[in-house]
């Protein structure tokens, strides 16, 4: 029994090194407009663990800092499609988008030639 505890203790102790409190990540989510970078960095700030989120209107690269401890790419994508922004692992929902300003219908080839 003891011997069990002690592994037990050194698989957990493990596990907690292996995550990392400041884990850089970058992933590529849709926008177009300075509206839409302030909504994906404050949708990602929010979510808990984000550190920090600047993403980049030219090449849509969102780069991350956050706490592995508390969060993951897959959540922080998700927080990003609920305020209607698509990423690879995760598409808005329609009402999500259609919420967003008329300028930042990333999806509509008029609003994108627009913004060039």
């Amino acid at each position: 029994m003891k011997h069990i505890v002690i592994m037990l203790a050194m698989v957990l102790g493990m596990t907690a090194i292996a995550q990392n409190k400041n884990m850089k990540a970058s992933i590529e989510v849709d926008g177009i407009c300075e509206m839409c970078k302030a909504r994906i960095e404050k949708a990602a700030i929010k979510t808990a663990g984000v550190k920090s989120a600047v993403w980049s209107i030219e090449t849509h690269e969102l780069r991350l800092i956050f706490d592995e401890r508390k969060t993951n790419l897959k959540e922080i994508q998700k927080s990003l499609a609920n305020v209607g922004h698509d990423t690879k692992a995760f598409k808005a929902t329609d009402e999500a988008y259609n919420g967003l300003h008329a300028c930042c219908k990333y999806r509509d080839e008029t609003v994108k030639n627009d913004h060039k």
